[in-house]
């Protein structure tokens, strides 16, 4: 085995890790996939022999190349019109069969908690995923973002009180959300504004992310009312073409024409409603067929 080959060989064991990290510091799978290309072309140039806990340094590593590519993006952001959602990562009931896509499946974190994270400053956001997430302690986390331990800490303070008290917790059990988002469903298809409410939580959000300059894009409607009355007038002709879909670990659905996809759908059910709609319609976040 040649030196390069020992070198990828090491790397590889750990790739999956670091892209759980990058994802969900960014919430994007291609961009985790770019963190991760860059963390190797990093290890390569290294001094392997000098890294005593190669997985630490390249969780480390990781971060720091996420932290840098979000604080570039928010910086793009500003003129983001109507709501961003990450990049959902979605599997089909026959891809389940497959013990890579199950170990991918199980490694999911919901959309809504990633839509909270979105929330934090990218400072916060890296303290909570790689200390509560990954259990990095404070002292490696702090020179990452240029501050002592006690000040890392009041980071991953501060993000975890935003998340406990934003992201909503969902039902446990899957086939209690697959329950509630198939009625969800058919009460779309037959545009049945008195169902809708009754699957709906009074509070429930609907955010739509349909890319930068989409005449789609608007702001999150709230209540159940407008919630309903906004799928009756413009989900219904879409309803039919939906599939039942896990979309990052939970109850989903997939919307297709002509065979290609056309919007991802993610569900947070809570106490048997659903308290939460995440739409992506933007094609450059859609899986590509």
């Amino acid at each position: 085995m040649t030196d390069y080959d020992f070198l990828t060989d090491q790397f590889e064991q750990h790739r999956a890790h670091l892209h759980a990290v990058a994802y969900r510091m960014l919430g994007s799978a291609s961009e985790a996939d770019d963190a991760v290309q860059e963390a190797w072309l990093r290890f390569s140039r290294a001094d392997s022999d000098a890294v005593s806990n190669l997985g630490g340094w390249l969780t480390t590593v990781t971060g720091r190349i996420a932290l840098d590519m979000l604080r570039a993006r928010r910086s793009r952001r500003e003129d983001y019109v109507g709501s961003w959602l990450p990049e959902p990562i979605v599997h089909t009931d026959d891809e389940l069969d497959d013990p890579a896509e199950q170990a991918v499946l199980a490694d999911s974190v919901g959309v809504a908690l990633l839509v909270v994270l979105e929330t934090l400053t990218p400072a916060e956001r890296l303290a909570f995923v790689l200390h509560d997430m990954f259990g990095v302690p404070f002292e490696e986390i702090a020179p990452i973002v240029d501050r002592s331990p006690a000040a890392a800490r009041q980071l991953a303070s501060r993000a975890r009180r935003r998340v406990r008290g934003a992201a909503p917790s969902p039902d446990a059990d899957l086939g209690t959300q697959r329950r509630v988002v198939d009625a969800f469903l058919a009460a779309s298809r037959a545009g049945d504004f008195d169902a809708l409410l009754e699957v709906l939580d009074p509070d429930v959000v609907f955010r739509i992310d349909a890319g930068r300059s989409s005449p789609l894009a608007r702001p999150p409607i709230v209540g159940a009312p407008a919630v309903a009355k906004e799928i009756v007038a413009r989900g219904t002709r879409f309803a039919p073409y939906g599939r039942p879909a896990i979309v990052n670990g939970g109850a989903g659905v997939i919307v297709s024409r002509a065979g290609r996809p056309f919007a991802v759908g993610s569900f947070t059910v809570r106490e048997g409603r659903i308290v939460s709609i995440d739409l992506v319609v933007d094609p450059d976040k859609l899986p590509r067929g």
